[in-house]
């Protein structure tokens, strides 16, 4: 009986646009005052955007970011590694943090459970498995021009 082979579909691959420097020279722009806390506010209507205005939420980027996280605060990774995707004083508040969670395994973040408390702000919480014991990672990402910054983040 011959064997009829089938075509493979190739995969698809689009660019993605350059985002523009930032206008004042700085690495990030002055970051606004926010409540302190992460808002727990039911979803808006809009879409969330991951990137230029308009395009779609990547959770990959997400899970990534709260994967990194998930390794700094286990001593896994260097803080260094995701300086450009916080605010100043997130990166400050996540270096004097350090190694809050002890654990002999490398973590492993779930899918993360995303909310858009209001126009240009994402709120993430993601499970970490840590060997034995579990914790809680949650995230606020604001757009800062075309990027998203991690203004605060907090764990149990």
């Amino acid at each position: 009986m011959p064997s009829r082979l089938r075509p493979v579909p190739l995969p698809h691959v689009t660019l993605t646009p350059v985002p523009d420097p930032p206008y004042d020279g700085e690495r990030r722009a002055p970051e606004p005052a926010t409540d302190g806390s992460l808002a727990l506010a039911p979803a808006a209507p809009r879409p969330l955007v991951w990137g230029p205005p308009g395009s779609v939420l990547d959770e990959r980027h997400l899970r990534h970011l709260g994967q990194a996280l998930a390794e700094i605060l286990t001593g896994r990774r260097p803080p260094e590694t995701v300086a450009d995707r916080l605010t100043d004083r997130a990166y400050a508040e996540l270096v004097r943090a350090g190694r809050m969670i002890v654990t002999s395994s490398r973590p492993l973040v779930g899918r993360p459970h995303v909310k858009q408390p209001k126009e240009g702000a994402v709120e993430m919480c993601l499970l970490m498995h840590c060997g034995e014991r579990h914790h809680v990672l949650a995230v606020r990402l604001e757009r800062r021009g075309v990027q998203w910054l991690c203004t605060d983040f907090e764990t149990a």
